[in-house]
């Protein structure tokens, strides 16, 4: 499948008819009049409309055909909306529309249940968001925000963190060459924060390890430095790194448990 190209069960995309602005406007006409067939052609002619809104979520989620027919139903609300008086196009007043159905899907349908006011804020927020930036060409800050819509700042960030979608625990977050660190790997519980029989027998691990292998760890997991930039200091390959890093690991476990 070419890239970004997107599939949709039972529909030919390549074959789907883009209409001109004087047809569009000609369908119009007859849809205002009371013609039906037209307004299924308007619909047909700006499919690739939806398409287009698609390739954003290309590799996002399982079922672009779901997303498709929501992408429709967005259309034809925006078929059925649009005022043929204002020199706007239909494409300019249709995307917006479109898109807006689909994020609308994806929130409702998210796997983490979100609370009937946070979803209800969260989309004010948007609606606010794309104004702002209609009129003055930047996002508003959340204080703005938060002012206009007479909540707190928390609630801003609250209501807008709930419209991003769950990671998974084995998301990789980080690879340098060596082995990968999951997000799972970051994650800290009540063992690691205040048990002290375990940070004693920590500490106790880790005074067994060879003076090469503390300073390999700290930098690494203290500092912060790359396997690259520790290989380059000690004058060793970055596969040596890689194997000394793990042996220490595996060698604190061994105390550690």
């Amino acid at each position: 499948m070419a890239r970004h190209k997107v599939d949709i069960c039972g529909v030919n995309t390549a074959n789907i008819k883009v209409l001109s602005s004087s047809e569009i406007d000609d369908l119009f006409n007859k849809y205002k009049n009371g013609d039906m067939h037209a307004r299924d052609m308007l619909v047909e002619g700006n499919l690739k409309l939806v398409l287009s809104i698609l390739k954003k979520f290309y590799n996002k989620v399982d079922n672009l055909d779901d997303l498709f027919q929501v992408g429709c139903l967005g259309l034809v609300k925006a078929i059925d909306n649009f005022d043929t008086s204002f020199d706007v196009k239909l494409s300019t007043y249709a995307c917006p529309m479109i898109l807006g159905e689909i994020k609308r899907y994806l929130r409702d349908n998210s796997a983490i249940r979100i609370s009937r006011s946070v979803k209800d804020l969260a989309y004010k927020i948007l609606k606010l968001k794309d104004e702002y930036i209609a009129s003055n060409g930047v996002a508003p800050t959340d204080k703005y925000l938060a002012e206009v819509l007479g909540v707190s700042e928390f609630d801003i960030s609250n209501a807008t963190n709930s419209l991003r979608e769950p990671v998974s625990m084995y998301e990789p977050i980080y690879n340098d060459g060596g082995d990968t660190i999951y997000l799972c790997d970051q994650i800290s519980n009540s063992k690691d924060l205040y048990d002290l029989d375990y940070k004693l027998a920590l500490d106790k691990a880790i005074s067994k390890l060879k003076k090469r292998d503390k300073k390999i760890l700290e930098e690494r997991f203290v500092i912060g430095k790359t396997q690259m930039e520790i290989a380059s200091e000690l004058g060793i390959s970055q596969a040596q790194i890689s194997r000394i890093e793990k042996n220490a690991i595996n060698s604190l476990k061994k105390y550690v448990k």
